[in-house]
């Protein structure tokens, strides 16, 4: 989850991304305190709850499909917060009368725009991906290589999915699995070593590592589907041998070479050098 705090007029809003789902979830008393107009953020924060309350009792489904996560608060502490993604809020907005609604409706649309259009048409986002990676410099086969890993990790996403498997954490989970399976090092290492933070780690991958990252993802999702794998336990025995597969031919192709798979490289700009003034 990537943290960053989106403006309205004279107001902060707290938001996260998501990139298992690249989903923008919003802090819904935020979001209730831009539509009431109240500068008093514990009253905003009582409105949600007696409105939250409400929508409860009536059975919206709009409450239910509202999460929970850590966010920054008042107190510069990280607290569980009630969080929303753009279309959630678009149908909460409704419950509640506002001068606001619209402005922040068309705000919220244009923020999850992008995304929403590429629902209607998932081409539109490779082809923006495609246009982004061209720009920082991949080459035509990197960038090729990165659009079927990523249509593989797709297939093995929509499987988990299918299969009792929960955005968000538990996609988390197996991920890791898989990958510390064909690579021996977890993603949080594989980024420290590339020297990356909020990057997304395959953006930064070798050719080598975007293959072997397919092809532990392939087999999980080919051995989860021979074997029937629902819930954690059985995805997470098909992930571990997914990643197997993928580890036996790194380490065959590492012992060819003598070059490691899993190398520091990145695609990050290269610092500038500072210079002292003199006096």
């Amino acid at each position: 989850m990537k943290n960053n705090l989106a403006i309205f007029e004279d107001y902060k809003i707290r938001r996260l991304y998501d990139e298992d789902t690249e989903t923008w979830f919003f802090s819904v008393v935020d979001i209730i305190q831009v539509l009431t107009q109240q500068p008093d953020f514990q009253v905003a924060r009582n409105y949600w709850k007696v409105l939250k309350n409400r929508l409860n009792k009536e059975g919206s489904e709009t409450v239910t499909k509202c999460n929970r996560l850590k966010m920054v608060a008042q107190d510069g502490k990280l607290r569980l917060t009630d969080v929303a993604n753009a279309e959630t809020l678009l149908r909460l907005i409704q419950s509640v009368p506002s001068p606001k609604a619209e402005p922040i409706k068309l705000w919220l649309a244009k923020v999850g725009y992008e995304r929403m259009q590429e629902i209607a048409d998932p081409a539109r986002s490779l082809d923006r991906a495609r246009e982004n990676w061209q720009k920082h410099g991949r080459s035509d086969k990197w960038i090729q290589q990165r659009m079927m890993g990523q249509e593989t990790r797709n297939k093995l996403t929509d499987y988990w999915s299918e299969h009792e498997i929960k955005k968000g954490e538990e996609f988390a989970i197996l991920t890791n699995i898989i990958h510390q399976e064909w690579s021996d090092v977890t993603v949080k290492e594989h980024k420290d070593i590339k020297n990356l933070h909020t990057q997304n780690l395959r953006d930064h991958m070798s050719e080598a590592e975007l293959i072997f990252t397919a092809l532990a993802e392939l087999s999980t999702r080919q051995i989860a589907e021979s074997t029937e794998a629902i819930g954690m336990s059985e995805n997470e025995l098909a992930g571990k041998s997914g990643g197997n597969i993928a580890k036996k031919a790194r380490v065959e192709l590492e012992e060819k070479t003598g070059k490691k798979v899993v190398t520091e490289k990145n695609y990050l700009p290269p610092k500038k050098n500072k210079t002292l003034s003199g006096k």
